[in-house]
């Protein structure tokens, strides 16, 4: 059993804490000066150039897909024994019709 003392320490270990968050929370709201509308743009800002960002990355990659799909290539084959092969045929397939197009292929 514990004695009061270490009972009392240890009430205070986890009482001080949380009582001073609060405090900590409202210094840090005063000190940007309340221009928490600006933070709050900036991050909206940010968010929505990221989600840009990620639409752009995903209509590239799928016009990819569509280009390989069109070239004979079949994601859809569950097991395909002839993976690797059946991917680079297309690329070879696309690079053969369109030599411009060398960005179906990255790891060329």
């Amino acid at each position: 059993m514990l004695t009061t003392p270490s009972r009392l320490l240890i009430v205070l270990s986890l009482v001080v804490p949380l009582a001073a968050a609060p405090t900590l929370s409202l210094a840090q709201g005063a000190a940007s000066g309340g221009s928490a509308g600006a933070t709050n743009t900036s991050k909206a800002q940010v968010k929505a150039q990221r989600k840009a960002a990620r639409k752009q990355s995903r209509a590239q990659r799928n016009a990819e897909l569509k280009k390989l799909e069109d070239n004979g290539y079949n994601p859809g084959q569950s097991n395909d024994a002839n993976y690797p092969q059946g991917l680079q045929n297309a690329e070879k397939k696309l690079r053969d019709n369109n030599p411009q197009a060398s960005s179906a292929s990255p790891g060329d």
